[in-house]
């Protein structure tokens, strides 16, 4: 009999719509960081930019996202992860119509700088909720799971910006995805819990920087950082900016062609996330799969230097790259094992300074080398001006897995048997 009485939601109810709701928020991010590379020709076309501008401008999000980090780490500790999200999520929708109506190549960099700034919550502000919610062994597999679903945002910005780039234009687009932006961020006040007030307990500034000090010092934090530094610079530097224009002059690609082979590396990177974030729990050891699959991403970038591949291997390639190089929940739940509750907030945001500085750098850096190697006779880029780009990320990501090697490990399951 219906009572007309509606049953209240579940515990696991109210966690879905929790994680379903922060992922919303960092699908934007997803996108507008990795938006760069399927349109990254036409702009080049419109604004006469040089390989080094198109590294500045799609770097600039990394660059402003990164040189926040210790701020935002501070503010996530002492004003809380709900309410620091939602301010920057206002500066997300500004910064994102900015860009849509910037009239200049310089009014476009300055306004994806903002971008980087809306966007610097968007992941540790809910790793720092899931780690105050829920149990150490659960924390891998829902940064994975949040990280997978919000790569719908990297999607939308491969065929599906292609398309609307071709069809709407790139302008019209962005104004649509702040539309989203400000939904969602509505959403966020309702679907997330409120903050847990400190009252007289909050930490003073002097305090709070000397959390940072104490975070820097953490046992093995400089040998996971230096991983932090390299691996998403892998992906952000060739599927997120390198990759379209390499289709391009390489293979003759078009920009819909080019669109749906990124689709396919974006793709293989939600596999990668799903798929390392459900044997973390079951491997045992966070170090083994960091070692394993950055590793075989090293190996993919040389196999591109080395290998004569067709447009159809290269598609293959994007696909296996997405899926290894896809082990950021691994990394970031063996840097979360480092630190202690009163500290955490500012340690992982360290850590993600790695992530987002190391991804300003080898964009920049990779533009530079482009241009250093030179056009050809009819003006265009040749396969020896990538051949340097995958040669340095490669070299860039073996280096820092030898330092990792000297990291201790702390996976909790250890713990667990040992007690």
């Amino acid at each position: 009999m219906d009572t007309g009485i509606k049953a209240a939601p579940t515990r696991q109810e109210t966690a879905l719509f929790l994680v379903g709701a922060l992922a919303a928020i960092y699908a934007i991010s997803q996108f507008l960081r990795n938006s760069i590379g399927v349109i990254a020709n036409d702009l080049a076309r419109e604004l006469s930019l040089s390989a080094t501008q198109t590294g500045l401008l799609s770097s600039a999000f990394f660059f402003a996202f990164a040189a926040v980090q210790i701020s935002v780490g501070i503010a996530i500790d002492r004003y809380g992860p709900k309410n620091t999200m939602l301010v920057t999520a206002v500066l997300t929708v500004v910064s994102t119509i900015l860009f849509a109506l910037a009239p200049s190549a310089s009014a476009l960099i300055a306004a994806r700088a903002l971008m980087g700034l809306g966007c610097s919550t968007f992941l540790m502000a809910p790793l720092v909720i899931f780690a105050r919610r829920f149990t150490p062994l659960k924390f891998a597999g829902l940064a994975s799971l949040h990280m997978s679903l919000a790569n719908i945002g990297t999607l939308s910005a491969t065929a599906p910006l292609a398309l609307s780039a071709a069809y709407l234009g790139w302008r019209e687009s962005f104004l649509t995805v702040a539309g989203f932006t400000t939904i969602i961020a509505v959403i966020l006040v309702w679907a997330v819990p409120k903050d847990q007030a400190k009252g007289e307990g909050r930490e003073n500034l002097s305090d709070a920087f000397r959390g940072v000090s104490e975070a820097l010092k953490v046992r093995s934090f400089w040998p996971v950082f230096f991983v932090h530094l390299t691996t998403y610079g892998c992906f952000a530097s060739v599927v997120g900016l390198w990759g379209g224009p390499w289709l391009k002059d390489v293979h003759g690609a078009d920009l819909e062609t080019r669109g749906s082979i990124l689709l396919i590396a974006a793709c293989g990177q939600i596999a990668g996330l799903l798929t390392w974030g459900a044997l973390d729990r079951h491997w045992g050891s966070y170090k083994q799969l960091v070692l394993l699959a950055g590793t075989a991403t090293a190996l993919l970038l040389i196999g591109l230097i080395v290998l004569p591949l067709s447009l159809t291997g290269a598609t293959i390639w994007f696909g296996l790259f997405g899926f290894c190089v896809a082990f950021t929940p691994i990394l970031m739940a063996h840097g979360k094992s480092l630190f202690p509750p009163e500290i955490m907030g500012r340690g992982i945001t360290l850590m993600n300074i790695g992530t987002m500085g190391g991804a300003f750098l080898s964009q920049s850096v990779t533009g530079l080398l482009i241009d250093l190697a030179g056009r050809n006779g009819q003006g265009a880029y040749t396969a020896v001006n990538y051949q340097l780009v995958f040669g340095a990320l490669a070299a860039w990501l073996l280096l820092s897995l030898a330092v990792y090697t000297r990291a201790i490990d702390l996976h909790p399951s250890r713990h667990a048997s040992k007690a």
